[in-house]
């Protein structure tokens, strides 16, 4: 394994974990061709694509396209064959971060740039890696992002044109980064869609959460004085009623999506507000949630009644914790990376139990996506990984370098295409079985 597996205050950067029994955004306009949103068609990084290799020759996956890129996080969505994402230029081996970010829409069959929008975006604290940091969404004609400096724009998704932006740092006070980090690297907020408004947490008096409407931006409800995290919303279906799940800094909340409603909350409280990881949602009502710094992961079981939401904790370990890489959720397992400052493990978790089922050296801080029977992983020294992985074990079917920079970028797949991005590039790998 190449590079450092041990990177001090990998902080916040994709907000992101989810598992299946995900539903899906009222008029989020999402469909399995295509990935609009944080997460896939389901929220929760597992695909319905079908036909995928089963190993590869030693060279990798055949590579359709790749790019120089720039820097940043923010995983890639498509619609209708058009990449979106963010990056900003400059140099990272130098320190040297220009003061802007940019919007790229790309054509997913070459990687033709089809629009950018710039716009000025200062450098925070980024020694452990630049912004921007959020995932673009795609709802119908618009594209929403969310900048480094709280910068929330929409666009029209064919031109480039803004359809409607704020700073919200400068319009509605909210705090420029997070309260308690020791590292202050930038807003990763990757917006909800439900019914015709866009969910994020915002921060600030009354404000922890907003909703905007979709068409002109207008506030729809704003909710919460808990302190806010990079963990980004997602939305649950309890008994019949929907949720939007919101971790900040300190606990794990339930909102009504309509109102802003707070209906229930959970202690769950890391160092420094340091929870990245969105938690992961089943059919069994079981919600997991993960995070590294000195925290753990536990599972809570939600049921509903009358308006009135019961929580139970069902047990807590610190046998995993995410610090900022994905997981997903097969049957009854969650499969994530474990570890924050020391050695990373690629785990597998009874969500019933808690129980350990297994741990895999050699992977360092890893994203994934499943799809197909297996595992697409991408570690964060750039390796990309074809596994089984099951409650007896994970069998490595193929493994090889496809990036020199790190990786802490969730990959994209739509089909047979994945769509991965480390620092410096972005590829199109053909996945397909021959």
């Amino acid at each position: 394994m190449r590079g450092v597996a041990v990177r001090s205050f990998i902080f916040l950067l994709l907000p992101l974990i989810v598992g299946s029994g995900n539903v899906r955004g009222q008029d989020a306009s999402v469909s399995s061709g295509d990935w609009r949103q944080w997460g896939g068609p389901d929220r929760n990084f597992i695909s319905d694509a079908t036909g995928l290799a089963d190993s590869w020759g030693p060279d990798g996956p055949a590579a359709l396209w790749s790019r120089p890129l720039g820097l940043g996080h923010s995983s890639i969505v498509v619609d209708d064959g058009v990449l979106y994402t963010l990056y900003r230029p400059g140099e990272e081996a130098s320190r040297q971060w220009e003061s802007r970010e940019l919007v790229i829409a790309m054509d997913a069959a070459t990687g033709e740039t089809l629009w950018e929008h710039e716009y000025t975006s200062e450098p925070l604290n980024f020694n452990y890696g630049a912004g921007p940091h959020a995932t673009p969404l795609v709802v119908g004609d618009l594209v929403f992002t969310a900048g480094t400096n709280k910068q929330l724009f929409a666009f029209d998704k064919k031109s480039g044109n803004i359809a409607w932006s704020h700073d919200l740092v400068a319009e509605y006070d909210a705090p420029p980064t997070l309260r308690r980090p020791a590292v202050k690297a930038g807003f990763a907020q990757s917006p909800l869609a439900w019914g015709d408004t866009i969910v994020l947490q915002v921060g600030g008096d009354g404000q922890s959460v907003m909703a905007f409407r979709q068409s002109d931006g207008e506030p729809v409800w704003r909710s919460g004085d808990f302190l806010v995290a990079q963990s980004a919303p997602l939305l649950i279906e309890v008994d019949g009623q929907y949720q939007v799940v919101i971790l900040g800094g300190q606990s794990v909340n339930g909102l009504d999506p309509d109102t802003g409603e707070i209906l229930w909350s959970h202690p769950h409280d890391t160092n420094g507000d340091m929870n990245n990881s969105m938690p992961v949602w089943g059919p069994d009502n079981l919600l997991f949630i993960s995070s590294a710094y000195n925290q753990g992961s536990r599972v809570l079981r939600l049921s509903q009644s009358g308006g009135e939401t019961t929580v139970e904790e069902v047990w807590f370990t610190n046998r995993l914790g995410l610090m900022f890489a994905n997981a997903v959720r097969v049957g009854d397992h969650i499969y994530g990376t474990d570890g924050d400052f020391g050695p990373a493990f690629m785990t597998a978790i009874d969500v019933r139990t808690g129980e350990s089922a297994w741990q895999e050296r050699g992977f360092g801080r890893s994203s994934l996506v499943y799809a197909d029977g297996k595992a697409i992983i991408i570690d964060e020294d750039g390796d990309l990984t074809l596994a089984r992985i099951s409650p007896e074990g994970m069998e490595v079917l193929s493994r090889v370098p496809i990036f020199d920079t790190t990786s802490w970028t969730v990959p994209t797949l739509v089909g047979t295409t994945l769509y991965a991005r480390d620092r410096e590039k972005i590829v199109a790998l053909d996945l397909a079985r021959r």
